[in-house]
């Protein structure tokens, strides 16, 4: 890469503040996302070049005749961006490339902690894989989940155990993103009726773009033999900490030479809440939301160490979907923020 852009100037002034970076997955992605950093941010722009030539095209839904990379930058408003063979790489890609951006600027996360296809960009991050073996293992896996019966995923304002009793064979809680904010993931029949239940009952329902049942059992047949690809993988020990969505503690190298940790992360839950409290147990952070939208941000400002003032969020880009423009505002934004809190080395707290 040549040069860190614009975003990276500052102040040389004293010790950074400690950094962990947030990566989010589905139900963050939207078309251009972060695409207006590509004119102003070369290591952004570099970063993704090199991500989406190692993950090549896994295809998109029949009869779809553009490529990844078009699909990413097509016109905003076309439902084909959230279909698994779109989301996920894409996903993949813009974490990683804007972590990369976070990493040009100085910046030495001590811990990071990815949200579903995040914590694949995590493991790059980390050194557990390189950026082909990941992009490897994520092509192969949204080539499976693509056969995966139709189904989607439901945000719940609930608790898990609030939600329990109205769970149906089909239908199985998808992640924890909060103490009161609980996902659940099915095939669309089970799913629409359990939805149906659930707005009778009165709770408050939020649709997740999605057309894959993730983090459920339904996906588990179309994962079978995964572990095989995922062997044959170099694996590496992590160099940063990777706080795990999926047992909400730091993945540990016996974990993370396991395949069959990798290939059961579609069928598993994701544990955001608790690992984002085990994370902020080690101490005050920023935390950095590397990844498009500010989903992770917000649920992190719900915390008591954020609320109380001990850590603080700093999302990247805008919380929705917008201008070119405004993705550079955002993230020039975020850099000065960083500086002024001292989280990046050569900066001092103001």
């Amino acid at each position: 890469m040549n040069g860190a852009g614009p975003a990276a100037a500052g102040r040389n002034t004293g010790a950074a503040r400690p950094v962990a970076l947030l990566l989010p997955g589905q139900g963050s992605q939207h078309q251009r996302m972060a695409a207006g950093l590509l004119d102003t941010e070369p290591v952004f722009a570099g970063a993704m070049d090199e991500a989406l030539t190692a993950l090549g095209d896994p295809g998109g839904p029949a009869g779809h005749a553009t490529g990844l990379r078009e699909d990413w930058l097509g016109t905003p408003g076309t439902a084909v961006i959230d279909h698994v063979t779109r989301s996920q790489p894409l996903l993949f890609a813009v974490d990683y490339a804007l972590a990369r951006l976070v990493l040009s600027w100085g910046v030495r996360p001590v811990a990071l902690l990815g949200h579903s296809i995040g914590e694949v960009a995590a493991a790059v991050l980390s050194g557990v894989f390189t950026l082909r073996d990941a992009a490897a293992m994520v092509h192969d896996r949204v080539t499976r989940l693509a056969q995966a019966p139709p189904g989607g995923m439901v945000a719940v304002a609930a608790s898990r155990d609030e939600v329990a009793p109205f769970l149906t064979d089909g239908v199985a809680v998808g992640a924890v993103n909060a103490l009161r904010q609980t996902v659940l993931a099915g095939l669309d029949a089970p799913l629409r009726a359990v939805t149906t239940a659930l707005a009778d009952a009165g709770f408050v329902l939020q649709h997740v773009p999605a057309s894959t049942a993730f983090h459920s059992p339904a996906l588990a047949a179309a994962m079978g033999g995964a572990d095989e690809q995922i062997a044959a993988l170099p694996v590496g020990e992590p160099r940063i900490p990777v706080v795990s969505g999926y047992t909400a503690r730091t993945l540990t190298p016996a974990e993370a030479k396991d395949p069959a940790f990798w290939s059961r992360q579609p069928v598993a839950p994701v544990l955001f809440w608790p690992a984002l409290e085990a994370l902020l147990a080690e101490g005050e952070l920023v935390l950095v939301e590397a990844g498009p939208g500010q989903g992770l941000s917000q649920l992190a400002r719900r915390h008591p160490a954020v609320r109380s003032g001990r850590s603080a969020v700093v999302p990247l880009l805008p919380a929705r979907p917008g201008t070119g423009e405004q993705d550079v505002t955002a993230v020039r934004a975020a850099a000065e923020t960083l500086r002024g809190l001292g989280a990046v080395p050569g900066t001092r707290a103001v």
